[in-house]
């Protein structure tokens, strides 16, 4: 295992120690409700949260012998135990793997073998997958969280435990420890673990919950998946470090999703959510009578979202804010002002407070404004590195300064749009096309529900583009149609040749399209 702090940068922007958020809100807030779990029905305040983890926390470490710096790894759907085992691992110091129950067995067979976890916490929906895992890598110990509350070992771990958690004075947290590994989705390859340490959690509690006006208040839908750092980071940690609400979704349903998000019961006030999932919801039968003005802040990332979504929801009364971030950042790394909405829709914003960015050339030189680069970020809320992938790390950092993989272009006032991923551009008779411009004009046609376009090898251009279309059921629309829609949106060089319908996109968990699965 290797422990290689390649962005030392990071390690500047740090006090010493790291602190106990739950024993914080214990003291001080005891009383608000800090969890809602919506499967189950269970409501936890924030004193009920902390003891829980703290009886947590003693089982791992008495029981299980689960030591600082040891990992842990959890399979389980979105609920109250995955926020109290992760605070659990906070309290110990032991590392948290987060994984993604998406995956194969083979799949998550490189992250546990890659981590090393001592023990896995998992949901029993995926015992037969934690019995392989256990026997292909030795995993030492496990515990089976159940919904059946006369057999659940997770709920009898607990039990047995003080409600007090009493940490070694002499081996206290940092705040450059390393808190969580979390796997990046893997869209071009192999996951590699991202390490995020308490320093880059407290900085994007500060980035993303100053601005959002997250407060004791508020309350946070927990939709995305909790392994996935814009479920954990956008915003049930800044939730929790504001002491606000978070009100989790253990599984999406684009109906459902948006009568939560309705209902004045719930008083919904804050969520993020990918494009995909605003996509499905607008389609939702409620959705064209939706009021939502109970809602402060509705954000959208996790990859560029087609303009006619943005403009769906901007009609129904509820602006998208977008931003950017990515695993690597914390995520919050650039985010558009309140203000800005509707004048610079489509923008990604501006830097947050505590972190800077570059737009830059293939040989790192920065480049004029208005011309696309690749977006380089830099500062405390930057990760130190992969665990045991010395070379990503050094492909990855350059003199501090993270390298996202994301095209990127600033406007003449200084605001930052994202073209798309770097990787995805494909270049047609020497001139480069990205693929969600294109996209975004095809999303204009009545019936799209999905599209994707890549670059296929041409012998007389080099590459062109082909458009995947998923159609509304009981849709047709001719090639030629298409093509013709996109060549009067468009550059010549930049409209595709040929259209293919198929039955859905493939996506990774978090909703970004598989690309590398299209040819």
């Amino acid at each position: 295992m290797s422990l290689e702090f390649v962005n030392d940068d990071a390690q500047l922007y740090r006090p010493v120690f790291a602190y106990d958020w739950l024993k914080h809100h214990n003291d001080v807030n005891p009383n608000n409700i800090a969890i809602v779990d919506l499967d189950s029905g269970k409501e936890f305040t924030y004193q009920q949260f902390n003891k829980r983890s703290c009886q947590l926390a003693n089982y791992l470490r008495d029981e299980l012998g689960v030591k600082k710096s040891d990992r842990v790894a959890i399979l389980a759907k979105n609920g109250n135990e995955y926020l109290e085992f992760y605070y659990a691992c906070n309290k110990l110091g032991a590392i948290s793997v987060l994984l993604n129950w998406r995956l194969t067995v083979s799949e998550l067979e490189y992250i546990v073998e890659d981590s090393a976890p001592k023990a896995i916490v998992y949901d029993d929906i995926f015992e037969q997958q934690v019995v392989e895992l256990i026997s292909l890598c030795g995993v030492p110990d496990f515990l089976r969280i159940s919904r059946d509350l006369s057999d659940n070992p997770y709920e009898e771990a607990l039990a047995k435990c003080p409600t007090i958690f009493v940490s070694d004075p002499e081996n206290r947290i940092r705040l450059i420890d390393v808190q969580t590994i979390m796997y990046t989705s893997g869209t071009t390859g192999k996951p590699k673990g991202a390490m995020i340490t308490y320093n880059m959690t407290f900085y994007n509690a500060v980035n993303s919950g100053v601005p959002t006006a997250l407060s004791t208040e508020s309350a946070n839908l927990v939709l995305l998946p909790l392994f996935h750092t814009g479920g954990l980071n956008c915003y049930a940690n800044p939730a929790v470090h504001a002491g606000a609400t978070n009100v989790i979704i253990r599984d999406f349903e684009p109906a459902d999703c948006l009568q939560r998000i309705l209902d004045p019961e719930l008083g919904i006030t804050h969520f993020l959510a990918v494009p995909a999932i605003y996509l499905f919801m607008s389609q939702a039968p409620d959705f064209a009578e939706a009021s939502f003005e109970n809602v402060k802040h509705a954000a959208v990332g996790g990859a560029p979202i087609p303009l006619p979504t943005l403009m769906t929801w901007q009609e129904q009364g509820l602006p998208l804010k977008q931003g950017f971030g990515m695993t690597e950042t914390g995520p919050s790394c650039l985010s558009l002002p309140k203000d800005k909405t509707v004048e610079k829709i489509g923008s990604v914003g501006l830097p947050v407070m505590h972190n800077e960015v570059r737009i830059v050339d293939d040989q790192g030189n920065d480049v004029l404004q208005g011309e696309i680069g690749e977006l380089w970020v830099k500062g405390p809320n930057i990760c130190p590195g992969y665990w045991n992938k010395p070379d990503a790390n050094k492909s990855s950092f350059t003199d501090g300064w993270l390298h996202t993989g994301d095209a990127s272009r600033q406007d003449e006032d200084g605001y930052y749009y994202i073209v798309d991923r770097w990787k995805d551009m494909y270049i047609s008779g020497g001139e480069n096309v990205y693929p969600a411009e294109v996209e975004s004009v095809i999303y204009e046609l009545e019936g799209v529900v999905e599209a994707a376009v890549i670059g296929i090898a041409d012998e007389k251009w080099g590459e062109v583009g082909k458009i995947f279309l998923v159609l509304r059921e009981g849709v047709k629309i001719p090639e030629n149609d298409v093509l013709g829609h996109c060549a009067q949106k468009l550059a010549k060089f930049k409209v595709p040749r040929s259209v293919e319908v198929i039955d859905a996109l493939p996506r990774n968990a978090t909703g970004k399209v598989l690309k590398r699965e299209l040819s």
